[in-house]
């Protein structure tokens, strides 16, 4: 693994991280939302969004070495990508409110499937990986200035 391996795992995970906060943030946002879009003239409340995360396939030539033997090539990280944003399919929560302009004939009003206690703690956790993966990012480049110091 040669140290600009290190910034693409980093850099890989950084844009993961920020992409997660986008989604967490765009959750938040839409928590009330009830009408998020009109099917067959009924209007659709806001699901909750989940980005998944895959590690980034290996290229070809760490696959060879590794079937050559090579042992060295054996377990090298590459980063993460995005899979996919993927909809919650947890159930909608119906809540009495017979005033509300999207209620049922119940008087029930279908609210988003978002808990904002629960997307707070992936914030801090998208948050706290972003900030790990920063400074594992300035560590490889403090390790290379000094590598570049030692040769002057």
């Amino acid at each position: 693994m040669t140290i600009s391996n290190s910034f693409g795992i980093s850099a890989s995970a950084l844009s993961a991280q920020r992409l997660r906060m986008d989604v967490i943030s765009s959750n938040i946002a839409n928590a009330e939302t009830t009408r998020a879009s009109v099917v067959n003239g009924e209007a659709v409340p806001y699901r909750r969004k989940m980005v998944v995360l895959t590690p980034n396939e290996t290229s070809f030539s760490d696959h060879l070495q590794s079937q050559m033997g090579n042992q060295s090539a054996k377990g090298i990280g590459t980063g993460v990508r995005v899979k996919s944003i993927q909809e919650d399919s947890t159930e909608l929560k119906p809540v009495y409110n017979p005033t509300h302009p999207d209620a049922n004939a119940e008087g029930y009003v279908l609210m988003p499937n978002v808990d904002i206690a629960k997307e707070m703690v992936d914030m801090i956790s998208a948050s706290r990986s972003y900030e790990a993966n920063l400074t594992a990012l300035n560590a490889s480049k403090s390790m290379l200035m000094k590598a570049l110091e030692i040769g002057k």
